[in-house]
């Protein structure tokens, strides 16, 4: 009974801690079954209108770029840069997407299937699809049966394994600018309807010509802001403030880093000269001696013998005068020479003789129509291709292996013949050995370690000749700072460092790079300190403006204005509201709309202007007579809307509700 007595007198925070037990079992089995679910959340690269874009959506698309890339420009390998283009290109076209799909389902605005069929392989096919050299004839010109024959080919099976890759990666092409149409095509719908959307009434064309028409001819004196001394006036911290709070919605930001960093070139040093030219030393006995040279040269040279033709022009200019002099002959050699940072000697292997410098060649149709290709050079061509196309005859015919099949050329005509040789060429290019790397990247880690906050660090760089490089306004979506090569892992760590902080040793090409981060901005708006230089600069003009106010207060006439400004009186012929400018004193708008309110012979009051402080005089009015022609003023109007559809889609992507994760995942 005691003991129950005591469960009585407790029940209270024993029902607290079974409470929270269970409320932490129930969670613990929430985050369990349910962690798939913040993986998910955790696999989107953005959200664009609300849209989710998941990792794999995203890979997707780069994946089907890249394939486009190749296919258009024949290559294969892509560089950090250009892989960082195919980045961007599938991030700003799903922006493009996504944003116009939700404003297009606001106003009831789609693309049928029909209509995309018509753009894709109708009568007027858009010019994503008829600008492809995939789809263009023999002639160079669009073939809508080359595409038709494509979208059949796609959706069949094929015969073999490499058949059915072929067919993937050209449905993957087809399916990539069918997509771009479609964007393309709704972008185009969207700005037509903006278009039609403005447009010039007869009220807004009467008052554009009275604008034109209605003028008055101007005295002025004007004094300039630089030419009053920055001493006479004051500027305190509550009028920047107060500009600040003005002008606060343009400063409106992405978060940002900014970082100094300084570079240890990778460069070789003296033994790694030594090496490579003890190397050549070794082996220029056997290179000069050996029955096979391709053997010595393809196991140790940069340079690979393959037998090619070299003519004056396509010979390495150190060893133009050797190989083309006169007497040159199979077996000859150069001493071992030094330059760019290469040792390197040749050896003729086959000289005195000549070959075509170019060749027209013809591809054989069965079938069809022969397709003449145009004339080529030697390095142009596949070797499988060059060596019987420039050791043939004019009208001689070859055939070569071609993916799964056979292609038959026809030589068209040979260019003129050309002295040639056949050099075999033993090159070490002197790069920094492994040595010479770890002697260079302990030098930059001992340099953060005795340097290892921002301050420290650039005073030491600034005392050893180094080079302190700012970079600024790094977002976290920043691929590439500066030169830099594959420097995304210096942005990634900017956002998970704090201001001050030394990062460790960075390899950016050749170069080792350590970066120090200055500073933090995630504030929805730049501060007060990152814009201080232009207000206090607007704020000093500013207080000018009222000192000359004040000096010219209670002045009649202008000829006061010249004596206490000691400026000269300059005349505006006509002013109008149509007029951008005030005479020769440039873009100043206040002083046009001030000017045309004052009735003749009148004079203002100082004006604030963009240069300086005004006082102007008005005139006689200046106007014209023209006959008012209501629809060709409308014309000119609605000119002057022209860009605003163009707008209307930039602003569109400008102001969608976008979370962009690709930091994450880059």
């Amino acid at each position: 009974m005691a003991s129950l007595q005591k469960i009585r007198n407790h029940g209270a925070l024993l029902i607290a801690i079974v409470g929270l037990a269970m409320l932490a079992f129930i969670l613990g089995d929430f985050l369990n079954s349910g962690s798939s679910f913040f993986h998910r959340n955790r696999e989107n690269v953005g959200v664009i209108e609300g849209q989710k874009i998941h990792y794999t959506e995203y890979e997707a698309a780069k994946e089907q770029l890249t394939e486009v890339y190749k296919i258009e420009s024949g290559r294969s390998d892509f560089d950090e840069e250009m892989s960082t283009q195919i980045r961007n290109q599938v991030w700003n076209m799903m922006l493009m997407d996504y944003t116009l799909r939700a404003q297009a389902k606001k106003i009831g605005m789609d693309i049928t299937q029909d209509e995309l069929s018509e753009l894709c392989i109708g009568e007027n096919v858009h010019q994503l699809i008829s600008g492809r050299r995939a789809f263009a004839d023999e002639n160079g010109q669009f073939s809508r049966d080359i595409v038709i024959n494509l979208l059949q080919a796609i959706n069949q099976e094929g015969e073999d394994a490499e058949q059915n890759a072929n067919l993937k990666q050209a449905k993957t092409y087809w399916l990539y600018w069918e997509k771009a149409v479609r964007i393309s095509y709704m972008q185009e719908k969207y700005m037509a309807l903006m278009q039609h959307l403005f447009k010039a009434n007869s009220l807004e064309a009467e008052f554009a010509f009275d604008a034109r028409q209605k003028g008055v001819s101007a005295e002025y004196v004007m004094q300039p802001y630089f030419a009053v001394a920055d001493s006479l006036v004051k500027v305190s911290e509550g009028d920047i403030k107060k500009l600040y709070k003005q002008h606060k919605p343009e400063y409106k930001q992405t978060p940002n880093r900014a970082i100094k960093y300084i570079a240890f070139d990778i460069v070789p040093s003296e033994d790694d000269f030594k090496a490579a030219e003890e190397l050549l030393t070794r082996l220029q006995d056997e290179f000069k001696t050996a029955e096979d040279v391709s053997l010595v040269v393809n196991t140790n040279s940069d340079i690979m013998y393959d037998g090619r033709d070299y003519s004056e022009e396509t010979v390495p200019a150190q060893f133009k005068d050797f190989a083309f002099a006169k007497g040159a002959k199979a077996g000859q050699c150069t001493d071992i020479l030094f330059e760019n940072n290469t040792y390197a000697m040749a050896r003729i292997m086959q000289a005195g003789y000549s070959l075509p410098d170019s060749v027209e060649l013809k591809a054989i149709v069965e079938g069809g129509e022969d397709q003449e290709l145009g004339w080529f050079k030697a390095d142009d061509l596949p070797k499988n291709i060059a060596e019987p196309a420039f050791a043939g005859k004019r009208g001689g015919r070859f055939t070569v292996a071609q993916g799964m099949g056979e292609q038959t050329y026809e030589i068209m005509e040979l260019g003129k013949p050309t002295p040639k040789v056949k050099l075999a060429i033993l090159a070490r290019e002197v790069t920094p050995s492994s040595k010479t790397y770890s002697a260079i990247y302990n030098q930059a880690k001992q340099f953060i370690v005795t340097n290892n906050n921002a301050e420290a660090l650039e005073t030491a760089a600034q005392e050893a000749g180094m080079a302190v490089v700012p970079q600024y306004n790094l977002t976290a979506t920043t691929d590439k700072i500066g030169q830099l090569k594959a420097s995304r892992p210096i942005v990634r760590w900017a956002f998970d460092a704090k201001e001050g902080q030394v990062s460790d040793v960075f390899e950016c090409g050749q170069q080792f790079v350590i970066a120090a981060l200055t500073e933090v901005n995630d504030g929805e708006y730049r501060p007060l300190d990152a814009v201080r230089a232009e207000l206090t600069y607007e704020a000093t003009n500013n207080a000018k403006a009222a000192y000359v106010a004040k000096q010219l207060k209670g002045i009649e006439k202008i000829e006061d204005a010249v004596e206490i400004l000691n400026q000269p009186l300059q005349s505006v012929e006509r002013v109008s509201l149509a007029d951008s400018r005030f005479g020769n004193a440039g873009m100043e708008p206040a002083v046009i709309g001030k000017t045309l309110t004052l009735a003749e012979n009148e004079l203002s009051e100082p004006i604030q202007g963009n240069m300086g402080v005004f006082v102007v005089k008005a005139g006689a009015a200046n106007n014209t007579a023209e006959e008012m022609n209501v629809e060709a003023e409308k014309a000119q109007l609605a000119s002057r809307f022209a860009y605003v559809p163009y707008q209307a889609v930039q602003l569109m992507e400008t102001n969608a509700k976008v979370e962009d994760n690709r930091a994450n995942f880059q």
